[in-house]
């Protein structure tokens, strides 16, 4: 209470009301600077700031497998009062349906993950007085074999005895496919991603298919069916 005399009365006078007005003048402008100078001294003055150093990525796993993996990134870093924020390339990444920040933003877990999220990823982390990255973090997504097709040179499907035909068979695959063949459905001795036929007779007649395994992700892809009919010479 900054009044120290009354102000209605037959004894006030203009210079006790002037002298109350200063006073309380006075007190309010001290309480608001001891308030602002608190203020500023817990949020600046009474913190002591580290600067950033030692970003490092820390993952649950690096070998994925698409679709059915899930990864978490740990971003470690030593310093004070520190914010994250997580880079995929040059992009920053928000959370989302697949991707979510945990942790203060220090912990990015993807589910789901597929070929296209393998980074490289990177932190940062930052204070009031500094900021740094860690290294870049890269993910090996395995993925596929996707459809496998085969393509027969010359093309086909009527050959004349005596030929070469060459049949050869890829799908998108990482890593690489391994490669079966199979005649009307009983898979050949013969393996890779080329099957050539010499001297071809009418012993070799009939629907030849590829199979694409993945060793990684233990997947399969069959091909489309090549016929092939063998006759005299044409």
């Amino acid at each position: 209470n900054y009044w120290n005399y009354p102000i209605h009365g037959a004894e006030t006078t203009e210079a006790d009301i002037e002298k109350q007005i200063m006073t309380m003048i006075t007190g309010l402008l001290s309480f608001l600077c001891k308030t602002v100078v608190k203020i500023h001294g817990n949020q600046f003055m009474g913190t002591s700031f580290k600067p950033v150093t030692s970003v490092t990525i820390i993952p649950n796993t690096t070998e994925l497998i698409e679709f059915n993996s899930t990864v978490s990134l740990n971003c470690s870093a030593s310093g004070s009062a520190l914010s994250f924020v997580w880079l995929n390339g040059s992009s920053e990444i928000t959370g989302g349906e697949r991707v979510v920040l945990s942790d203060s933003n220090k912990t990015l877990t993807v589910s789901n993950v597929n070929r296209h999220e393998g980074g490289p990823y990177t932190c940062e982390a930052s204070n009031a007085i500094s900021r740094a990255k860690s290294e870049p973090q890269t993910l090996s997504v395995n993925y596929g074999p996707d459809i496998a097709y085969v393509r027969a040179v010359p093309s086909g499907p009527i050959y004349s005895s005596g030929s070469e035909v060459i049949l050869t068979c890829s799908a998108e695959s990482s890593p690489a496919a391994e490669y079966q063949w199979a005649l009307d459905g009983s898979v050949l001795s013969d393996e890779g991603q080329k099957l050539t036929i010499t001297d071809i007779q009418t012993t070799d007649n009939g629907s030849y298919t590829c199979i694409a395994h993945n060793t990684k992700t233990l997947r399969y892809s069959t091909s489309q069916t090549i016929n092939i009919t063998v006759v005299g010479e044409l």
